[in-house]
């Protein structure tokens, strides 16, 4: 395997990390993205991404795993993937008009050499308000059922967005400044190099 692993099966998390020039291996954690009990907002972000990484560290000890978690929360709730198109409508007229936050967690971790770091980024973000005709018409396009609360900023669901405040990255899915700090200060990466022409470089 790679020097690093994603333990996620986002394409759009993928997608990010292949844009930067980093190589590495996907192996999806297949854990369960909701733990049991009451967890604060942040606290269950930082939870999944911990057991995402953590499933994945103990398969592959001498790698290391980026393990990550994106939640939005609106009003106290947590708005997690809808189960199907009338739990989009839902929220999708929840964040109608109204700003929300985006919180997206992660964990990269190194079995072999006990090291571990988790952390978090928050994004504000405004909605415009949206007609029911505009709902039911994005939901129609089947871009909402994988997205956590019902929407992708890198997609269609664009034209939702007026504002936001703070990273774009990581409304998408993963904050790649803080996460490739993250990956550099460990060493599995290395900083920019001109004459290599791309950010940034793997190690090894």
């Amino acid at each position: 395997m790679p020097n690093l692993i994603l333990a996620s099966a986002s394409p759009r998390r993928a997608e990010m990390l292949k844009n930067i020039g980093i190589d590495f291996g996907v192996v999806p954690s297949n854990v369960e993205e909701n733990p049991e009990g009451v967890i604060p907002p942040i606290d269950l972000a930082l939870k999944c991404a911990q057991l995402k990484a953590d499933a994945v560290s103990k398969r592959f000890p001498n790698s290391w795993v980026l393990g990550a978690d994106t939640i939005v929360v609106v009003d106290g709730e947590v708005l997690g993937k809808p189960v199907n198109d009338t739990d989009a409508v839902r929220m999708l007229g929840k964040l109608s008009g109204r700003r929300h936050k985006v919180v997206s967690a992660f964990c990269v971790a190194n079995v072999s050499e006990m090291r571990k770091v988790l952390d978090y980024v928050e994004t504000q973000v405004w909605f415009k308000k949206l007609t029911d005709d505009e709902i039911k018409g994005y939901v129609s396009t089947g871009e909402p059922l994988d997205k956590a609360g019902a929407y992708g900023i890198q997609g269609i669901g664009s034209f939702l967005v007026k504002e936001i405040k703070g990273s774009y990255t990581n409304v998408v899915g993963l904050p790649l400044a803080e996460v490739v700090d993250v990956l550099v200060e460990l060493g599995v990466c290395r900083p920019f190099e001109k004459s290599r022409g791309q950010i940034p470089q793997q190690r090894g």
